[in-house]
């Protein structure tokens, strides 16, 4: 909670918006305009008491510019004053609206190249810390918090300077007519900002609470959509209604409290500024009655007081709702902060084209600490070999293939690919050497050629069409509607799992990777979707070096080697599996099925 300081919060902002200073100097000056014409306002009400109703000349500036015959009638003058009013009211006005129309663009764009820069390293951060976090967190950092930004920058900061500026202006003005006023509607000043110094801290931590319980709520919509079909089935949707709606109560409460503070804040001011009004007329009316003021200079004096009490007030509860700003801001920062556990060398070496020759030396891992997962695992795998994976539910197996694409780092040991350590290699290099084949094939919402396409954009359309033929795709496409403009949908619902599949496998062919990872391909499609499945990727096999994860031993009847890992350590690696035995975890050899 509360890492930074409010100061230094409001720096990295500034720090931020760098690339728009030029918007937020115009906005800046706009609100200086703006000071000036809150000081013009009250003039007309000054001259009409005290050149309409009393008997005192003209000011100079309005003396110079009506004709000098214009000032012997009343209605003529009165029409000047009116006049001049309508002119200051409609300045007023469109100042407003250029500031209105500059401070959204200008935020806009802030937020959106904030966001543009969350989300870049939310990309970027290992898959321990998502595994920790949670995609909603993430989320809601980069589609709430980031708004700070824009808040702070455009509608806070610069209306706080602006009003500032107008208040100093005011109390000038205000000095030069009468000072002992002056210092009376100051007066209350202090019990406006000691009451706004004491609330800050108080409402930033609840507002921090407040958005870690929003975000709680957040997830708990995130994984019934993404689960929908599950909670469907066993008719869980009141359950995680009642989940939701608890999780939001939280959040409700925590803001019920929150406001009720600013309500409390913001009482005691109200206060000051009702007693200091009070003094000024009680005072101001004794000095017009002794000759000391005119009755227009009271009535100026007093339409500037209501004036300055508004930007005072102003302030203090811009302090106090920024805090919730402030909190955003503190929490968007943490995110920017994280470091990335798997970070790239600045002198990492650059890969083309990797021979595929792949190298475990006594690699352990463990995830955050907990116990080790894999542990003091050995294996040499030279180029062209295709490696099978086994073992039980939990042993690692998928943890072996993500260590190699340094989705993490080892604990212990080291990887080496031709040679060299993963960790010397540029990450993005690396991991172009690498196509990847998942039991749940991600698909993305669009359509099937773009789907194909993902692993290399800037195929041809003739490319697509061949890998999708390569992995017995090509008729199925046809024959939907749209062919291969047909829209998948979400994570690729329309189609069947088989379908999925030979998508995922269409893109990994057109990828033409060195390496080929497969993590349990067939083990959630029928036996004919398999066999076809695995002609497939018999073709994307030949001339890579091949990780095949799977259960079934049938799915590794074609690979080279088998390796199994048994209580999170290398077991076995039987090698020349193409005959006709295979040796089975539990020792014994059998005839392949």
């Amino acid at each position: 909670m509360s890492k930074h300081t409010a100061l230094k919060l409001y720096m990295r902002l500034i720090g931020e918006a760098r690339l728009y200073w030029p918007h937020i100097g115009c906005i800046f000056l706009l609100g200086l305009v703006s000071a000036g014409l809150a000081l013009l306002t009250p003039l007309p009400f000054k001259i009409a008491v005290d050149s309409l109703i009393g008997a005192h000349p003209l000011p100079g500036f309005l003396a110079r510019i009506v004709p000098e015959g214009a000032t012997r009638f009343d209605t003529t003058l009165l029409l000047v004053v009116a006049g001049l009013m309508v002119v200051i009211a409609s300045l007023d006005q469109l100042q407003r609206l250029i500031i209105w129309v500059l401070s959204i663009y200008t935020g806009e764009r802030l937020v959106l190249g904030f966001r543009a820069r969350l989300f870049h390293h939310v990309q970027r951060l290992s898959l321990s810390y998502h595994d920790s976090r949670g995609t909603a967190d993430s989320l809601y950092r980069i589609q709430s918090d980031a708004h700070a930004i824009q808040t702070i920058s455009i509608f806070g900061v610069t209306p706080f300077i602006s009003a500032g500026l107008t208040v100093l202006g005011m109390v000038y003005v205000t000095a030069q007519l009468d000072g002992q006023l002056a210092l009376i509607a100051l007066a209350v000043s202090p019990a406006i900002f000691l009451t706004t110094w004491v609330c800050m801290g108080r409402l930033r931590t609840g507002w921090e609470i407040t958005k870690a319980l929003e975000s709680k709520a957040l997830s708990v919509v995130h994984e019934a959509l993404a689960g929908l079909r599950v909670v469907k089935a066993f008719g869980q949707e009141g359950r995680e209604q009642k989940r939701f709606i608890g999780r939001s109560r939280e959040s409700v409460r925590a803001r019920v409290r929150l406001a009720l503070a600013e309500g409390g804040f913001t009482a005691l001011p109200g206060l000051a500024t009702a007693i200091g009004t009070a003094l000024v007329l009680f005072i101001g009316v004794r000095h017009v009655q002794a000759g000391l003021l005119t009755l227009g200079d009271l009535v100026l004096v007093m339409a500037y007081l209501a004036q300055l009490y508004v930007p005072l007030q102003e302030i203090g509860r811009s302090i106090t709702t920024l805090q919730s700003s402030l909190a955003s801001a503190e929490r968007a920062f943490a995110l920017l902060d994280e470091p990335a556990d798997v970070a790239e060398r600045p002198d990492a070496r650059p890969i083309s084209r990797a021979a595929g020759a792949i190298a475990f030396r006594n690699v352990s891992f463990a995830y955050d600490g907990r116990d080790p997962v894999l542990r003091d695992v050995s294996v040499e795998i030279p180029p062209g070999t295709r490696l099978g994976i086994s073992g039980t539910t939990g042993v690692g197996k998928t943890t072996l293939a993500s260590l190699l694409m340094r989705f993490y780092d080892p604990t212990e040991g080291q990887i080496l690919l031709d040679g060299i350590d993963l960790r010397d290699y540029k990450l993005a290099d690396l991991r172009n050497q690498f196509a990847i084949v998942l039991q749940e094939p991600v698909l993305f919402s669009t359509n099937m050629a773009e789907n194909i396409a993902y692993a290399r954009p800037e195929a041809s359309e003739q490319e697509v069409v061949e890998a999708a033929k390569a992995a017995n795709a090509h008729e199925f496409i046809l024959a939907l509607p749209d062919g291969y403009n047909t829209l998948v949908g979400e994570r690729g619902i329309r189609l069947s799992g088989g379908e999925r599949q030979r998508i995922s496998l269409a893109r990994a062919f057109l990828k033409k990777a060195s390496i080929l990872i497969l993590d349990e391909p067939t083990s959630s499609v029928d036996i004919k979707t398999e066999a076809a499945i695995m002609e497939a990727m018999e073709r994307l096999m030949h001339g890579r070096t091949t990780i095949m994860i799977a259960h079934r031993l049938s799915t590794l009847a074609n690979c080279d080697a088998l390796l199994e890992i048994k209580n999170d350590r290398l077991s076995r690696v039987t090698r020349s599996m193409k005959d006709d035995y295979l040796t089975f975890p539990d020792g014994n050899r059998g005839k392949r099925e």
